[in-house]
């Protein structure tokens, strides 16, 4: 299935910006549409917040203060979507019935950001969200985990610098899981247009299901010749073996089931999904 639409949650900060860059490029390999969400904090979630003790003079003015902070953020948002997008010469608008060509739209809609993203995404074909901030904690990432746990669709992070190019060379993570199977689904579009494709397992990632020989005789029936290498972890991290192994290969899509275990074991222990979200240089598409 052709990608035809992309979401795209953006907050502002200069990972988003990348992010931009990231999904404007998809866009433009598959000649989809871009729809830039940016959503605004409602200032009346700050009463409940406040707290005991103030005055109503007290806790309206820090609902005018919130409101005055969003709309800046959002105005500022806005305008560096109209920069990238004039950059990128992708037209701004929704597509015609049938009509094959980059485009891209910005909303501004106030809300619960996870909530909101998590529906939204439901009705597009992937999810671009940016690289975790360097000082923010992987687990505060409300759009990733909304669409990774509430949305049923892929969710792409984009890495800090955007890529030369994306969809060439890509990686399969495969650890026989119904995880990682529903990664492979989202990215046979992807695989059977690129130039090779890689499988990469490891008996320390390996779960119970499938092999990748077995998953390699998958693809063969979709036209996709995948060669199949092992990699081992690095300093003891799966995670940091995974991503050396798409580095070796000179991957530009990495592609694999996320949070085999659960998210709390992982932000409790570590784990390969959490490995991944923190060090990845590269796109990484992550489906549950």
């Amino acid at each position: 299935m052709a990608i035809r639409k992309l979401l795209l949650p953006l907050t502002g900060t200069a990972a988003g910006e990348a992010a931009l860059a990231t999904a404007l490029m998809i866009a433009r390999v598959w000649n989809a549409h871009v729809l830039a969400l940016h959503v605004r904090v409602d200032s009346r979630d700050v009463a409940p917040l406040a707290g005991e003790g103030l005055s109503g003079a007290m806790i309206e003015e820090m609902m005018t203060a919130t409101e005055r902070e969003s709309l800046a953020r959002a105005q500022s948002v806005r305008t560096m979507f109209e920069h990238f997008v004039t950059s990128q010469q992708v037209r701004v608008g929704e597509p015609a019935p049938g009509e094959r060509v980059p485009t891209a739209s910005f909303a501004a809609v106030t809300g619960r950001e996870e909530d909101l993203v998590a529906q939204l995404a439901r009705v597009a074909d992937l999810t671009v969200v940016p690289h975790p901030e360097a000082a923010e904690e992987v687990s505060s990432s409300d759009a990733l985990h909304a669409v990774l746990f509430d949305s049923g669709r892929p969710v792409l992070i984009a890495p800090h610098t955007p890529p030369a190019e994306i969809g060439r060379r890509i990686c399969i993570g495969w650890n026989g899981t119904a995880e990682s199977a529903s990664a492979v689904f989202s990215a046979i579009p992807w695989m059977q247009r690129a130039e090779a494709v890689r499988i990469l397992s490891a008996d320390e990632y390996q779960r119970r299901g499938p092999a990748a020989q077995d998953l390699a005789e998958y693809l063969a029936l979709h036209d996709i010749a995948a060669e199949i290498a092992t990699f081992r972890p690095v300093d003891r991290e799966v995670g940091a073996g995974l991503l050396h192994a798409a580095q070796e290969f000179g991957a530009d899509l990495l592609a694999m089931g996320a949070y085999s275990h659960s998210r709390l074991r992982q932000l409790i222990l570590g784990g390969v999904t959490r490995h991944v979200l923190e060090h990845a240089r590269l796109p990484i598409m992550m489906n549950r």
